[in-house]
């Protein structure tokens, strides 16, 4: 039988980001920051909460500087003052190096791991595989749902990681839905029990024009 009562988890992923500099030179994914787009759709994904009256008594980001500025963005525009924890654990799917796939085979390395149920043992670049990804995203999950103390959250992650547990709720099983859309800046909504998960919402994005329009209503739903 279904709980009576569900918290909520609003999972975003961080907004847009430019891995090339004006130089045309690459900046590191563990460095690279939100670019003019990524910081506009922070701030409209604020203003969608704040205009909800959505509000948060927890707030996780992965660590890496474009989920800390996409989460300070929106708390700044939904006129919130509220502490950020920082969890290692949720950081994106992590790569090899570029230089030991050959070139033929980049193409897959990179949009393996974005398509279909993908196995476990398809590794992201030549990097970390989908089941490495699982092995630390599904007991940060578990330790999320362990706490009492929150009844609203808000996680600020990244595609991959976002796709881990956008799976989990939807299978309640340890499965890999790469194809799982996810804008940058993209809010998804989950209600979460003692034991079964309802995903209300997936890959709303706020700074895009819906078709039809979003209603204010879509937040409580």
């Amino acid at each position: 039988m279904a709980n009576k009562h569900r918290r909520r988890i609003y999972l975003m992923r961080h907004g847009s980001v430019t891995y090339f500099d004006e130089a045309g030179k690459p900046v590191l994914p563990e460095q690279v920051p939100l670019n003019a787009d990524g910081r506009a759709q922070a701030d409209e994904a604020g203003r969608a909460f704040a205009a909800a009256g959505v509000t948060f008594d927890k707030v996780i980001v992965s660590g890496l500087p474009r989920t800390l500025e996409t989460a300070a963005r929106v708390l700044a525009a939904a006129g919130l003052d509220h502490p950020v924890d920082t969890w290692p654990a949720l950081q994106e799917i992590r790569g090899g190096r570029l230089s030991a796939i050959p070139l033929e085979q980049l193409r897959a390395a990179f949009t393996g791991v974005f398509s279909g149920a993908v196995p476990e043992d398809t590794r992201f670049l030549g990097g970390e595989s989908v089941g490495e990804l699982l092995d630390r995203v599904h007991p940060a999950v578990a330790t999320l749902l362990a706490d009492p103390s929150w009844d609203t959250a808000l996680l600020v992650l990244h595609g991959g990681v976002n796709c881990a547990i956008l799976s989990l709720a939807m299978t309640g099983t340890r499965m890999f839905f790469g194809g799982l859309a996810q804008a940058p800046g993209c809010i998804n909504a989950l209600d979460v029990g003692l034991s079964d998960w309802v995903v209300r919402y997936v890959n709303h994005a706020p700074a895009r024009r819906c078709n039809p329009p979003c209603a204010a209503r879509q937040w409580k739903t």
